[in-house]
């Protein structure tokens, strides 16, 4: 080979593989300055999948399943805060600036917020708030979190399938699980329910997971929304088990609780 094919390939081989970066192992993403508007105007949705407690194997498919949510729908950008030191910069009114709204998506424990009360300030402020299944495993020692969330997480049974009740057909959120659907999931009960609830999916009767006879009468939520001041918060029982994020139910769902949680 000349010196001159020498140097053309040199310069060219290193692009290549460059190129085919995309197809080998995965990089990790770089997040956004706090106070960066997201790419073509989608919101900015901060997730954190940060746990102090048990940790749900659901977690990496939970990241997937919103980044793919964002991206198909073109409602918004994801970041992610995964780890205790992000969550000591990221949840903070500095560290959220720009942010549009927050997902707690299978957090447990305290996650070391360094303001608890900032936080909430920030949601009540107009931010959105949204929480999947054992965010109301997170936060047990503070009453004012589990108010803003709505419930708090006190048990559950064995993983079975069951039949949910959709209590608001015509609510986007859940109006294409209507009237009722059966899905297989790890099922909560929750103590420390707010008032003034609006309940979107439900037990009425007692699935049969070993908590309660199995087909009695119950009145059990899974899934509501309700307002933290000028905030707005969207909780969803349903996601300890990796193939629920991958459900096309259960995403659909979850893209319109973000889009109802990122209204102003």
């Amino acid at each position: 080979m000349t010196r001159a094919l020498l140097t053309v390939a040199s310069v060219l081989l290193p692009l290549a593989f460059a190129a085919c970066g995309e197809g080998g192992q995965a990089t990790s993403q770089t997040p956004a300055s706090p106070g960066t508007p997201a790419p073509g105007g989608a919101a900015r949705l901060l997730v954190v999948t940060h746990t102090e407690g048990f940790r749900h194997d659901s977690i990496p498919a939970a990241e997937n399943a919103l980044r793919a949510i964002g991206r198909e729908s073109g409602l918004f950008e994801i970041e992610l805060c995964r780890t205790a030191a992000d969550v000591r910069t990221r949840l903070t009114p500095a560290g959220l600036s720009g942010v549009d709204a927050v997902f707690f998506a299978n957090t447990t424990g305290n996650l070391g917020i360094p303001d608890v009360g900032a936080f909430l300030g920030w949601i009540a402020g107009g931010k959105g708030f949204v929480g999947a299944h054992s965010a109301t495993d997170t936060y047990h020692d503070s009453p004012e979190f589990i108010s803003m969330l709505g419930g708090e997480f006190e048990t559950h049974g064995s993983i079975v399938e069951a039949q949910v009740h959709v209590n608001e057909p015509t609510h986007p959120i859940v109006a294409h699980l209507a009237p009722r659907f059966t899905m297989t999931d790890e099922w909560y009960r929750f103590g420390r329910l707010g008032t003034g609830l609006n309940v979107l999916l439900s037990f009425d009767r007692i699935p049969p997971d070993g908590v309660g006879t199995a087909g009695d009468p119950a009145d059990l939520p899974l899934a509501w929304l309700k307002p933290h001041g000028a905030g707005r918060v969207f909780y969803t029982a349903l996601g300890h088990r990796p193939e629920v994020w991958d459900d096309p139910r259960f995403r659909q769902h979850l893209l319109e609780g973000i889009r109802w949680a990122l209204k102003p």
